[in-house]
């Protein structure tokens, strides 16, 4: 789909104007729905995203297990994206449409041209990797230093800021894969936290309290 400048104007604001022209003569949009995969591991980067809409779950997998890596929210990129893209490797992750989301997708060798001519470019990519380098980290010392209890619930507590709602409709199995265990185990460490009062499970679905 061509891009609309006043698009980007309204959900772009913190780029030139030169910048947000270049990115509607060279972009593309496209409208994903909530599960769709836009990238996996192995694959070529030829684009690189940024979220105009919605959320983008990237995350890694080994065998029959994944661990969730980090959220793209909407005036976002990818950072691994964005390093295999202008370094021509294959993708090292997997990424998918978390909800209905909008994408602005960039030609990988415009990108590595514009970084060198817009020093604005250069810095939104070295503040999202700063934040997912953040991310990282926090996730690393949650493995290694936290319970599966409190990971669970400081899961679902980002859950909800993300989605802006204290209710969420999740199932068992997704909780299990973002967080590299087994249904048995979140159905478990679920029922605990229900019974601390931090959370009310009903049909509708997971309610923090």
């Amino acid at each position: 789909m061509p891009v609309d400048l006043s698009i980007l104007k309204e959900s772009l604001p913190h780029l030139s104007e030169v910048l947000q022209k270049q990115f509607a003569s060279e972009g593309i949009l496209t409208e994903l729905d909530s599960g769709t995969e836009i990238l996996k591991e192995g694959q070529s980067v030829k684009v690189i995203p940024i979220v105009l809409n919605g959320l983008v779950k990237v995350f890694t997998r080994h065998e029959d297990k994944e661990l969730l890596l980090y959220y793209i929210r909407p005036r976002e990129s990818c950072v691994m994206s964005f390093l295999a893209g202008i370094k021509n490797q294959p993708s090292r992750i997997f990424a998918l449409a978390e909800e209905r989301a909008t994408l602005l997708l960039l030609p990988s060798k415009k990108v590595e041209q514009w970084i060198n001519e817009y020093p604005q470019l250069n810095n939104l990519f070295y503040d999202l990797y700063n934040n997912r380098y953040s991310e990282l980290i926090d996730t690393l010392h949650q493995l290694i230093f936290q319970k599966l209890d409190a990971r669970l619930y400081d899961y679902l507590v980002e859950k909800s800021r993300l989605k802006g709602t204290p209710l969420l409709d999740l199932r068992h199995r997704e909780i299990a894969q973002d967080l590299g265990t087994s249904r048995e185990v979140i159905t478990r460490v679920l029922k605990k936290l229900e019974k601390e009062g931090r959370i009310r499970q009903t049909h509708l679905g997971i309610h923090l309290l």
